[in-house]
Protein backbone atom coordinates (compact mmCIF):
# COMPACT_ATOMS: atom_id res chain seq x y z
CA UNK A 1 0.00 0.00 0.00
CA UNK A 2 1.34 3.43 -0.94
CA UNK A 3 1.42 6.12 1.70
CA UNK A 4 1.69 9.85 1.29
CA UNK A 5 3.56 10.20 4.59
CA UNK A 6 6.99 11.78 4.45
CA UNK A 7 9.62 12.36 7.14
CA UNK A 8 9.51 15.80 8.70
CA UNK A 9 12.45 17.55 7.10
CA UNK A 10 12.34 21.33 7.47
CA UNK A 11 12.80 21.90 3.73
CA UNK A 12 9.79 19.72 2.87
CA UNK A 13 7.62 20.50 5.87
CA UNK A 14 8.18 24.26 6.06
CA UNK A 15 9.96 25.46 2.94
CA UNK A 16 7.80 23.73 0.33
CA UNK A 17 4.40 24.78 1.70
CA UNK A 18 5.63 28.32 2.43
CA UNK A 19 6.95 28.86 -1.08
CA UNK A 20 3.89 27.23 -2.65
CA UNK A 21 1.47 29.42 -0.65
CA UNK A 22 3.41 32.56 -1.55
CA UNK A 23 3.57 31.58 -5.24
CA UNK A 24 -0.20 31.01 -5.33
CA UNK A 25 -0.75 34.37 -3.60
CA UNK A 26 1.43 36.05 -6.21
CA UNK A 27 -0.49 34.35 -9.02
CA UNK A 28 -3.87 35.33 -7.56
CA UNK A 29 -2.70 38.93 -7.12
CA UNK A 30 -2.11 39.22 -10.88
CA UNK A 31 -4.46 41.68 -12.61
CA UNK A 32 -6.48 38.90 -14.24
CA UNK A 33 -10.25 39.04 -14.52
CA UNK A 34 -12.65 36.17 -15.07
CA UNK A 35 -16.09 37.17 -16.28
CA UNK A 36 -15.19 40.75 -15.36
CA UNK A 37 -14.37 39.85 -11.74
CA UNK A 38 -10.92 39.86 -10.13
CA UNK A 39 -9.49 36.59 -8.87
CA UNK A 40 -10.14 35.83 -5.19
CA UNK A 41 -7.28 36.58 -2.80
CA UNK A 42 -7.45 33.98 -0.04
CA UNK A 43 -4.88 34.03 2.72
CA UNK A 44 -3.07 31.00 1.32
CA UNK A 45 -0.66 30.90 4.25
CA UNK A 46 -3.53 29.73 6.47
CA UNK A 47 -3.20 26.32 4.82
CA UNK A 48 0.32 25.59 6.10
CA UNK A 49 -0.30 27.56 9.30
CA UNK A 50 -3.10 25.19 10.28
CA UNK A 51 -1.20 22.07 9.22
CA UNK A 52 2.01 23.16 10.95
CA UNK A 53 0.17 23.74 14.22
CA UNK A 54 -1.63 20.40 13.94
CA UNK A 55 1.27 18.13 13.08
CA UNK A 56 4.57 19.29 14.48
CA UNK A 57 4.97 22.73 15.93
CA UNK A 58 8.44 24.13 16.29
CA UNK A 59 10.21 27.44 15.92
CA UNK A 60 10.60 27.05 12.14
CA UNK A 61 6.84 27.21 11.30
CA UNK A 62 6.29 30.27 13.50
CA UNK A 63 9.27 32.01 11.92
CA UNK A 64 8.04 30.98 8.45
CA UNK A 65 4.62 32.52 9.24
CA UNK A 66 6.34 35.72 10.30
CA UNK A 67 8.33 35.86 7.05
CA UNK A 68 5.35 34.79 4.95
CA UNK A 69 3.13 37.39 6.59
CA UNK A 70 5.70 40.08 5.81
CA UNK A 71 5.78 38.89 2.19
CA UNK A 72 1.97 39.09 1.97
CA UNK A 73 2.08 42.61 3.34
CA UNK A 74 4.50 43.62 0.61
CA UNK A 75 2.41 41.91 -2.05
CA UNK A 76 -0.93 43.33 -0.91
CA UNK A 77 0.33 46.71 0.31
CA UNK A 78 -0.79 46.02 3.87
CA UNK A 79 0.71 47.77 6.89
CA UNK A 80 3.88 46.18 8.26
CA UNK A 81 3.08 43.42 10.71
CA UNK A 82 -0.61 43.07 9.85
CA UNK A 83 -0.54 39.59 8.27
CA UNK A 84 2.40 38.36 10.31
CA UNK A 85 0.49 39.10 13.53
CA UNK A 86 -2.81 37.84 12.10
CA UNK A 87 -1.34 34.51 11.00
CA UNK A 88 0.43 33.98 14.31
CA UNK A 89 -2.79 34.86 16.17
CA UNK A 90 -4.58 32.09 14.26
CA UNK A 91 -1.69 29.63 14.66
CA UNK A 92 -1.51 29.89 18.45
CA UNK A 93 -4.98 28.51 19.41
CA UNK A 94 -4.58 25.57 17.03
CA UNK A 95 -1.14 24.91 18.50
CA UNK A 96 -2.62 24.88 22.02
CA UNK A 97 -5.55 22.63 21.02
CA UNK A 98 -3.70 20.32 18.64
CA UNK A 99 -3.77 17.27 20.93
CA UNK A 100 -7.56 17.53 21.17
CA UNK A 101 -7.98 18.25 17.47
CA UNK A 102 -5.78 15.33 16.39
CA UNK A 103 -8.59 12.82 16.98
CA UNK A 104 -11.33 14.83 15.29
CA UNK A 105 -13.10 14.13 12.01
CA UNK A 106 -12.30 16.13 8.87
CA UNK A 107 -15.59 18.04 9.22
CA UNK A 108 -14.68 19.16 12.76
CA UNK A 109 -11.18 20.10 11.60
CA UNK A 110 -12.71 22.15 8.76
CA UNK A 111 -14.83 24.01 11.34
CA UNK A 112 -11.74 24.71 13.45
CA UNK A 113 -9.87 25.81 10.35
CA UNK A 114 -12.74 28.19 9.61
CA UNK A 115 -12.54 29.58 13.14
CA UNK A 116 -8.77 30.03 12.83
CA UNK A 117 -9.33 31.86 9.52
CA UNK A 118 -11.98 34.02 11.18
CA UNK A 119 -9.56 34.90 13.97
CA UNK A 120 -6.85 35.86 11.45
CA UNK A 121 -9.35 37.99 9.50
CA UNK A 122 -10.62 39.64 12.69
CA UNK A 123 -7.13 40.52 13.89
CA UNK A 124 -6.25 41.87 10.44
CA UNK A 125 -9.48 43.83 10.27
CA UNK A 126 -8.92 45.36 13.72
CA UNK A 127 -5.31 46.32 12.94
CA UNK A 128 -6.39 47.85 9.63
CA UNK A 129 -9.20 49.80 11.30
CA UNK A 130 -6.85 51.06 13.99
CA UNK A 131 -4.16 52.17 11.53
CA UNK A 132 -6.55 53.70 8.99
CA UNK A 133 -8.85 55.23 11.56
CA UNK A 134 -11.81 53.74 9.71
CA UNK A 135 -13.10 50.19 9.44
CA UNK A 136 -12.27 48.24 6.27
CA UNK A 137 -15.04 46.68 4.20
CA UNK A 138 -16.68 43.80 6.05
CA UNK A 139 -17.89 42.39 2.72
CA UNK A 140 -14.34 42.24 1.34
CA UNK A 141 -13.04 40.66 4.55
CA UNK A 142 -15.91 38.16 4.49
CA UNK A 143 -15.21 37.17 0.90
CA UNK A 144 -11.52 36.74 1.68
CA UNK A 145 -12.45 34.60 4.69
CA UNK A 146 -14.74 32.43 2.56
CA UNK A 147 -12.10 31.98 -0.14
CA UNK A 148 -9.59 31.01 2.56
CA UNK A 149 -11.96 28.54 4.27
CA UNK A 150 -12.53 26.81 0.93
CA UNK A 151 -8.81 25.94 0.90
CA UNK A 152 -9.20 23.53 3.84
CA UNK A 153 -8.88 20.40 1.66
CA UNK A 154 -5.32 21.51 0.91
CA UNK A 155 -4.59 21.80 4.64
CA UNK A 156 -6.09 18.33 5.18
CA UNK A 157 -3.91 16.97 2.37
CA UNK A 158 -0.81 18.51 3.95
CA UNK A 159 -1.74 17.05 7.35
CA UNK A 160 -2.33 13.63 5.78
CA UNK A 161 0.97 13.77 3.95
CA UNK A 162 2.92 14.14 7.19
CA UNK A 163 0.50 12.34 9.51
CA UNK A 164 2.62 9.20 9.99
CA UNK A 165 5.58 11.27 11.14
CA UNK A 166 3.64 12.29 14.26
CA UNK A 167 2.93 9.57 16.83
CA UNK A 168 -0.30 11.26 18.00
CA UNK A 169 -1.96 10.20 14.71
CA UNK A 170 -0.95 6.49 14.82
Amino acid sequence: MTTLAQPLRVSRWVGGPLLTALAVSLLLAAPIRLLGLPLPEPVTLMVPAFAWAMIRPAAAPAFALLLGGLALEGLWGAPAGLWAISLLAAYLPILVLRNILAAQSPVVLWAWYGLACLLAQLVGWLISAWIAGAPPSLAAAGLQWLATVLLFPLAALLIERFRDADVRFR
